[in-house]
């Protein structure tokens, strides 16, 4: 005889996100309090460190003045992609909590860029089924977007994020401290997934990104801060409150321009920074909008000239490896990664979207063409 037990049931996450600035001065108790008296092991983005030695002891003697148990001297690791390239990173941290005897009322905290965040992220995720995670996003990039979402994962097979979780953070401090540290190139990055974001889903900050592009362009932090924290309320609203947070649909409603992005990274062999592979992506699906009758002229070149203001080449030679094939490719590494329909998000007006489900070749191959003419033609302008 046969018979069915069909039960569904509900588990109720917290999202906390923080803004501040110098997060171990003394008195400033965001961690302080959000730890208490519970162990705590610490993680540091190599990266960071190089530009900024002082965050060791900076943490140590924050950790010391209010009694935060610090399991151990942090532990400095690469961060970029290197990080995600294989499993080294994630074993080194499932070592560490073990040897460290970190369990599910203890923390992981995270300090460095959005790969380390990843890949840290995907190791506490998975230990004890996963132990609590403070994340300290230290680049615009981790800052605006990544940082504050609820993925981890590293690349496998050669593909972007093949391996990881859905689990979000205990919590995430972002500390506009850091960004003093990057160099003009970093400092840019982050801008696009703001642009991006504000396309989907607010056009007055569009708007403000337009009017402010040459002051963030120049490094202006004020405006560079405020940049990110509404570029991070925007993503962080959309998974608490868009419905389908660990995306178990085929749509992905914030990865505007991604699909060429993580192909083109992955091409490029990461020379190409995410935010700098960000920006084409978003270049060629504007374009394709606009190809496809969905997005105005005058909008996808307002879009076009904000990202170029911002000061980012909307060109490289992976969008035509292969005569275009091996970018195509990525439509279907796109789809795969989620399974289903490939659903793709293209604006229909600044603040507005829809989805599609096919691009065809010779849409993609105009539009690539027509970046690669810009190209050259700004480039024989400069000479």
């Amino acid at each position: 005889m046969n018979s069915r037990l069909d039960l569904s049931f509900v588990v109720s996450h917290r999202h906390q996100i923080f803004f501040t600035e110098n997060a171990f001065a003394f008195k400033n108790n965001i961690l302080k309090e959000l730890v208490g008296v519970a162990k705590v092991l610490p993680i540091i983005d190599a990266g960071l460190v190089a530009t900024s030695p002082a965050v060791i002891s900076d943490l140590m003697e924050y950790a010391k003045v209010n009694q935060i148990k610090l399991t151990r001297a942090p532990m400095i690791l690469t961060g970029g992609e290197e990080c995600k390239k294989d499993q080294s990173v994630v074993n080194a941290v499932l070592a560490a909590i073990e040897e460290d005897a970190i369990c599910r009322h203890s923390y992981v905290l995270v300090i460095g860029g959005g790969a380390l965040l990843d890949a840290v992220g995907f190791a506490s995720s998975i230990a004890h089924r996963g132990v609590r995670l403070i994340r300290m996003p230290s680049t615009t990039l981790s800052q605006a977007d990544a940082g504050v979402g609820v993925k981890n994962g590293i690349n496998t097979f050669q593909k972007k994020n093949f391996t990881g979780t859905f689990t979000p953070p205990y919590a995430v401090i972002n500390d506009f401290a850091f960004l003093k540290s990057l160099n003009p190139k970093n400092l840019r990055d982050g801008l696009v997934e703001a642009v991006k974001v504000a396309l989907l889903k607010d056009p007055e900050f569009f708007k403000s990104l337009e009017k402010d592009s040459r002051d963030l362009a120049a490094g202006n932090l004020t405006l560079i801060s405020e940049c990110i924290r509404r570029s991070a309320e925007l993503h962080a609203l959309h998974i608490t409150k868009g419905g389908d947070p660990f995306e178990l649909g085929s749509a992905r409603p914030l990865d505007l321009g991604h699909w060429v992005a993580h192909k083109c990274e992955t091409l490029s062999n990461y020379r190409l920074s995410h935010g700098e592979a960000v920006a084409i992506g978003l270049a060629v699906d504007v374009l394709c909008a606009r190809e496809l009758g969905l997005f105005s002229k005058s909008e996808s070149e307002r879009v076009i000239d904000l990202l170029i203001r911002l000061g980012f080449q909307l060109y490289t030679a992976e969008l035509e490896m292969n005569h275009g094939d091996s970018l195509m490719q990525g439509l279907e590494e796109f789809r795969e990664h989620l399974g289903g329909q490939l659903t793709l998000i293209l604006p229909t007006a600044i603040g507005q979207s829809t989805n599609v489900h096919e691009l065809s070749r010779d849409v993609v191959k105009k539009v690539t063409a027509e970046l690669s003419h810009r190209f050259s033609s700004s480039c024989a302008a400069l000479s």
